[in-house]
This record gives C-alpha cells, structure tokens and sequence, in this order.
C-alpha cells in the first residue's frame, strides 16, 4: 500500500484548509474504503488511493470545469501524473456520468476518461454514498435524503441524482453481496 499515503496527503493538501467539511466527507470515505477493500483483491489500494482523491476537484484551485470529478480527474492527469485507472475511477465515481450529461460536459467525461464499470468503481461509489457530508456511516437513503435536502427540489444535483438513484442502488447492492451482507 505504498500509494496510500501520497493519496490521502494530496487530499489533505488541497481540502483540509480550505474545505474543512469536504475534508471530513473525504476521511470517512478513505477510512470506509480501507475497511471494504478486501473485496476487490489485488485492487485494494487502487481503491483505497480512490477514495481519498475521489473530492479532490472541489478544491478551489482546481476548480476549472466547474465539475468536480472531471477537475480533479484532470489535475490528478496534468499534474500529478498518476495512473489510469486511479483517473478514471475519481472522474466517474458515483455516476457521474448522470451529472455531466445535465452539465453539458458528456462527451468531456466519456471521451477524456472512459468508466471502468467494474467492482472497483461500485465499491468506490458504495463508499462515497454511504458516508455523509461530515464524514459518518449512512445508508444509500439517508445520503440521498440528505443532498435532496440540501440542494432542493429543481436543482441540477437533485435531478442528476434522481436520475443516477436506480445505477446506485445496483452499485450498493452489489458491494453489499460482495460483503456478504
């Protein structure tokens, strides 16, 4: 797990100060990724390294497209020059796909960062969906009740999520079968 470490500083660096919230969000995704890794085999730090990274395009110097996965996709492309498939999997965490085409930006998610769609990337979603915006456990419902609530009815996350909510539930599902849960 020698990349680990470099992931969860970088996202240090760039939410602790300025995103105090976002930050919190972020540990409790890292720390859930690191207690379910186990289920993706020899991909477990990619995961890991996923989960720390996966917000990093909310940090305000990132923030070109107004997109955080394709921002801190590109960045983690431009800058930091990591692996393909740690990119791919923090541009399409979550479905974000769902969100980009109601952004307008599709085909620059698709085309610059295909989705893996494997169990690395349902179990890199299972674990942003299940922790809440200040780091603790929740449900698949309790998040979305909760990003409802906080972005309101008629807003583009709203209507992307509600779109995205039948892709999550798969996603969690099949994480919960690979946990035997």
């Amino acid at each position: 797990m020698e990349h680990v470490p470099w992931a969860r500083d970088l996202a240090r660096h760039l939410l602790a100060e300025p995103l105090p919230t976002r930050w919190a969000h972020v540990r409790g995704v890292g720390h859930t990724a690191e207690d379910i890794a186990h289920i993706v085999g020899d991909d477990a730090e990619l995961l890991i390294c996923a989960a720390w990274l996966h917000d990093i395009g909310y940090a305000p110097d990132l923030n070109k497209a107004g997109f955080h996965p394709l921002d801190g996709a590109r960045y983690l492309r431009d800058v930091e020059h990591a692996d393909e498939r740690l990119i791919r999997l923090v541009a399409n965490h979550s479905c974000a796909l769902v969100e980009a085409r109601n952004r307008g930006l599709a085909e620059d998610l698709a085309g610059e960062f295909p989705s893996p769609a494997d169990l690395v990337l349902d179990a890199l979603t299972f674990c942003d969906m299940t922790t809440s915006p200040t780091g603790t456990p929740v449900d698949l419902e309790q998040r979305l009740a909760e990003a409802f609530g906080r972005y309101g009815d008629g807003h583009l996350v709203t209507r992307s999520l509600t779109q995205a909510r039948p892709l999550l539930e798969a996603s969690t599902s099949r994480v919960l079968v690979a946990l035997g849960r």
